[in-house]
């Protein structure tokens, strides 16, 4: 029996989770909390949040907003790191991070 196989794109993401970043459009600050390597919320989120129709096959991230209670899911392409080495200000922080340190934010580690 032979096997087949099945080629597949992985995408590499740029960011990673605890870095603070801005978003390009938007002009907001935040921390980001979960990486997809692709676009994972169903098709009328996109049809009316995502207006510039980023691209689904390339990393997505949900971010815990600035000055906000909120979290916003961005693609990467519309994002770019924030130099400023300030933290974010969002009341779920402590849900994911249990400390901030030279700009970035260390995980929680999870008790068993």
């Amino acid at each position: 029996m032979v096997l087949g196989w099945v080629e597949m794109s992985v995408s590499v993401s740029k960011f990673y989770v605890g870095q603070v970043v801005c978003h390009n459009l938007f002009d907001y600050r935040g921390v980001i909390v979960d990486v997809d390597p692709s676009y994972q919320k169903d098709m009328a989120w996109y049809d009316r949040m995502a207006r510039t129709r980023p691209p689904k096959d390339q990393p997505w991230y949900q971010i815990l907003v600035h000055d906000s209670k909120s979290e916003s899911y961005v693609a990467e392409r519309n994002l770019r790191i924030d130099e400023s080495q300030e933290p974010v200000k969002n009341p779920h922080l402590y849900k994911y991070f249990q400390s901030f340190a030279e700009g970035l934010y260390h995980r929680r580690i999870a008790l068993h």
